[in-house]
This record gives structure tokens, sequence and C-alpha cells, in this order.
């Protein structure tokens, strides 16, 4: 089946190629790389088959949907800051414009139609179900190698949520020393790590806080960062294909988003290994990781035992004086491959430029440009 797909994509790429480009450059005179790319794309999503022509609702008809999405899908490909940005474009851009659905200039709807439909996209989670549905199609049959885990900071245009004192959570009084002989003090409760090994996938999802608020870390460099906005949480295969993401409160511990991360990815695809930083290092990932058949390689955290460490260093030095390599060691390097997945995403498909507010529509302009870059990443690969 994995030969079938790949065959069908090769197909699809010939086609594009040799009959397609030619024929629409007949039509609509030179198309640019980036034209091409968009019909590319387009060809490969085929929003078609989820998004209706038409919206539902009642009253007067709402402009044509699908033309909008494709211009949504073209705002990532070419890197466009805003919707205004979008719509000076596709004015002065015909082949662009004609390759969304509008002939001329005055069938272009105007900024707040786009601004409704995007809405509309944002609550139906379109951009979700179209990247969802590419990955199964392309992606499913596939034995992947490895799954690269991390996260990203997306700053956003909006201030941040406080929890108010009275909704904050009142911690129970302990009596300070040690307990009276026969008392039994009470029991821990568990961890979000430790309630999600029970969860459904909805469940870890619901429960994961989603409002924008202050984030901080450390860069590479050792110095603190922080920002306000959210955080965008990536898995991602070999190959630099994202197969899975989550966006939460910039506040959050990449942990914390692990395990349904881990959940939604092995419910699209087949994988071998998981990696992931020393941020991950839990317990409780790693014991989920391995009941979902997949081995967890992640980077060993600094409050590990040192004589642990100690211990790994020195086998370590013992294979190299071997001429032996840990394969595990040789994988992990590949760990690099979601953090060119962060730089594309921001730096060729929009991410860098969130202009909406809340989590879900920052997450639906986030998932346009995941879409493109996927789409972008599989033609890559049979090429």
């Amino acid at each position: 089946m994995q030969l079938i797909v790949s065959g069908l994509l090769n197909q699809f790429q010939r086609i594009m190629q040799g009959f397609l480009f030619p024929r629409l450059q007949e039509e609509l005179g030179p198309l640019s790389l980036k034209h091409q790319h968009l019909i590319a794309v387009l060809g490969l999503v085929q929003l078609e088959t989820i998004l209706a022509p038409w919206s539902n609702g009642v009253g007067r008809p709402s402009m044509h949907r699908r033309a909008i999405a494709r211009a949504f899908v073209a705002k990532a490909i070419f890197n466009l800051n805003s919707t205004r940005q979008l719509l000076d474009r596709l004015a002065v851009d015909a082949g662009l414009r004609r390759l969304c659905g509008w002939e001329s200039v005055r069938e272009i709807p105007h900024e707040s139609q786009f601004s409704r439909a995007f809405a509309e996209f944002a609550n139906s989670e379109l951009p979700q179900r179209l990247h969802e549905a590419l990955i199964k199609t392309t992606q499913q049959e596939r034995l992947i190698g490895h799954i690269s885990r991390d996260s990203t900071e997306i700053e956003a245009r909006e201030k941040p949520v406080r929890v108010p004192v009275d909704a904050a959570p009142i911690k129970e009084i302990r009596k300070r020393g040690r307990p009276k002989k026969g008392d039994q003090p009470p029991p821990p409760e568990p961890t979000r790590l430790e309630r999600q090994a029970g969860m459904t996938l909805t469940e870890m999802l619901d429960e994961l806080p989603r409002a924008c608020n202050v984030g901080s870390k450390k860069n590479s460099k050792g110095y603190k960062e922080t920002w306000v906005g959210y955080k965008l949480h990536i898995d991602a295969a070999d190959g630099q294909i994202p197969i899975s993401c989550i966006l939460t409160s910039a506040s959050l511990h990449d942990s914390q988003a692990a395990i349904p991360l881990a959940q939604m990815t092995a419910q699209r695809v087949t994988h071998l290994y998981d990696l992931m930083d020393s941020a991950y290092d839990a317990q409780s990932i790693h014991e989920y990781i391995r009941g979902l058949g997949q081995i967890p390689i992640i980077d060993v955290h600094p409050r590990r035992d040192q004589a642990q460490k100690a211990e790994l260093q020195a086998e370590a030095q013992r294979c190299k004086l071997l001429n032996f390599n840990y394969a595990e060691d040789v994988r992990y390097r590949e760990r690099t491959t979601v953090e060119r997945v962060n730089g594309r995403l921001k730096d060729e498909f929009g991410g860098r430029w969130v202009r909406v507010r809340g989590n879900a529509k920052v997450m639906c302009h986030l998932m346009f440009g995941i879409l493109a870059l996927a789409a972008d990443q599989i033609l890559r690969l049979i090429t």
C-alpha cells in the first residue's frame, strides 16, 4: 500500500509538471514559483472534498467559501502579513486571483466578508481537518522511523488573561511537623501527567489551558526570554512533515502536552521512535509512549541522579573506545527536524504574523501555514 501511495504522488507530480503548468501558463500567463507552489498545494490538499460551496444558515447565501479558503492558503504560501495585504495582492495579481476562483477584481469579497469566513473556518476547525485528511491520505500507510516533538513560542497581539483571586484553587492547610502516631497523611493529588494516562484524547485536550498568557523559557545561550501569547506543540515526522499540532497557553510546560500529542500522532501514522529533549524527561511520559508501542528517546534532565548520569556517560565512553555508537544517540541527532519545521513555519508560512485574537483563530491562522508546509514537504520528498 505504501508503494501505491508513493506511485500516486509521483504520478500527481508528473501531471503537474508536464501537463497542468503549461496549460495554466497559456491561460493565465507566466507563473512564478509561488504560483506553481500554490497550484501544487491546492491540488494535493483538495479542500473541495471537505468544504461545501455555500455556508449553511438561514437568510441570504454568503459568499463562496472555497475561493476564500484558497485565498487563505495563498496568504500562507506567499507569507503575507495581513488580510489587507492579501486583498491588495489579489487586486493586482490576475493569476493569483483566478487561481483562487475570482475572474475580476469586482468579484473579490470585502475584507469584512473575509473576516466572517475566517471565523467560520476557525469554529469548524477547517484547516485542522484538511491537515488531518492530508496526513492520513499520504502518510498513514508509511512506516515512519521517528517523530520529533517540541514546542515554539507564538506571540499574539492581545492582553494576557489573569486568573482572578477568587478562582485560584485554595490549598488545604496542613499542620506543621510530624503527624500523630496512627494518623495517616492524606495522599498527594495526582499530577496532570498521571491523570492523562487514564483519559481519552478529548478529555486531555479539554483539560489543557488555552487562554493567552505570559510564557518564559531559556534560549540557546542560557538567557531567559518572555513573550505574551501562546505555545504551539508540534510532532514532526522524518522528512520535516508536521503530523500533529496543539496550541496551548504560553505558560504551559512542554511535558504537559506530550501525552495528548503522542496519542494524536499514533492515531494518524505508524512510527517507531519518539524523540524529545530533556523537558519531556518524566516517568509517566516514558511509560505512556512505551504503552503505545513506540520507543521514547528523551534527553536526560539535569535533575536526574548524578550517579545515573555518570553511569550513562561511562557506558557511552566505553562504546566510543570500542568504535561503537549508541543507535539511540545517532537517531537523537535527528530531533532538530522539528526545530526546522518551527523555523519554516515562522519564516516562510506566516507563523510570525499573527494578527487575530483568541485561541481558535490563532490556531486557524497557524494551521493554514502548517497545511501548506506539510504539502510542500510531501511534494519535496517525491521530486
